[in-house]
């Protein structure tokens, strides 16, 4: 874990007052520092830890924050700090698996202005935006992003259109992206590396915050989003030479039920070929919601194999936030 007191960007990685047109201090006041606890046998502790620590970014009055969604996945307790060091309790609200995003209540009163949200219109490639995580001046990073594209990610996660940024922050999750007007455009996901020429890029993957908007209500009001929840097989894959290959399973998920293993390379959902990660995702969601049957026809030493794997709710399987 860095330690964010002993840290600072070099000076000309840092964003410099008299050259943006926003409150600097304002946008950084609005990030909170969350530490998370998760008990030992949650369904991703062993993935993702019991101790996880990131950035959350008020976005109301209220003090709700909005954060990334795998840091409170499971969360039994959670503390919020701001940056005048007010330390209150929180409560994981509500996490959404389509987009990656979660909610924290505060449980008490943080006394931080809301950082304002716009939408990608706001910002394109190339464009110079800023990375903020809680830790004040040093730990605000003037970068530029290099690309918006979609983004298929290992888990059985896809997004139709993510932010990419350069130079990385190293405390990238949960972290807010500024355009150049201070406003709010991207929530911190994942450390990347990216191909570019002979070049290799070194940046951070941003979930565009707008993905909020339409699911905030349900997620207030129910703790959820009013869709059905996707088919979840358990699988974890790379796009190779091959093709989609196998390189992890849930233990006792779905497709290690259903005789999937490691190694193996799907060839087609249903007879339908795929192209691509986020091809094979679309196909297995096409099918319905969670519960539908997934014929899979499997690659494995040289000889076809049919497979059918009974998909799952994920959420099911995840223990549910407790109100402190």
């Amino acid at each position: 874990m860095t330690d964010k007191t002993h840290w600072a960007f070099p000076t000309e990685l840092q964003p410099q007052s008299s050259e943006l047109r926003f409150d600097l201090t304002a946008a950084m006041n609005a990030v909170v520092a969350l530490r998370v606890e998760v008990p030992d046998d949650a369904f991703t502790a062993s993935i993702l830890g019991t101790e996880r620590t990131g950035n959350g970014i008020v976005i109301n009055d209220d003090g709700l924050v909005l954060t990334i969604g795998y840091l409170i996945t499971e969360a039994e307790t959670i503390w919020l700090t701001t940056h005048a060091g007010t330390v209150v309790p929180g409560h994981a609200l509500a996490y959404d698996q389509v987009t990656g995003l979660g909610l924290v209540l505060p449980l008490g009163k943080l006394d931080v202005k809301p950082l304002a949200r716009t939408d990608l219109a706001s910002a394109d490639v190339d464009d110079a935006v800023f990375v903020i995580s809680h830790g004040g001046r040093g730990h605000a990073l003037q970068a530029r992003m290099f690309a918006r594209r979609e983004f298929a990610g290992y888990w059985e996660y896809l997004l139709d259109e993510a932010l990419f940024t350069t130079p990385p922050h190293p405390e990238w999750s949960g972290a807010a992206l500024l355009d150049a007007n201070g406003r709010l455009i991207g929530v911190g996901s994942l450390f990347v590396q990216e191909a570019d020429g002979d070049e290799t890029v070194k940046g951070n993957m941003f979930v565009p915050s707008e993905l909020i908007d339409p699911i905030l209500d349900d997620m207030l009001h129910l703790g959820r989003v009013d869709r059905p929840p996707r088919p979840w097989l358990g699988l974890y894959t790379a796009e190779t030479r091959e093709g989609i290959a196998i390189q992890g399973l849930a233990t006792d998920g779905p497709a290690e039920r259903a005789g999937v293993q490691l190694g193996d390379v799907v060839r087609d959902v249903d007879g339908e070929p795929i192209d691509d990660l986020a091809d094979f995702y679309r196909c297995v969601w096409q099918r319905g919601a969670a519960g539908t049957e997934v014929p899979l026809t499997l690659m494995r030493e040289g000889k076809l194999r049919n497979v059918t794997v009974q998909s799952v709710d994920r959420s099911a399987l995840l223990k549910k936030p407790q109100l402190q």
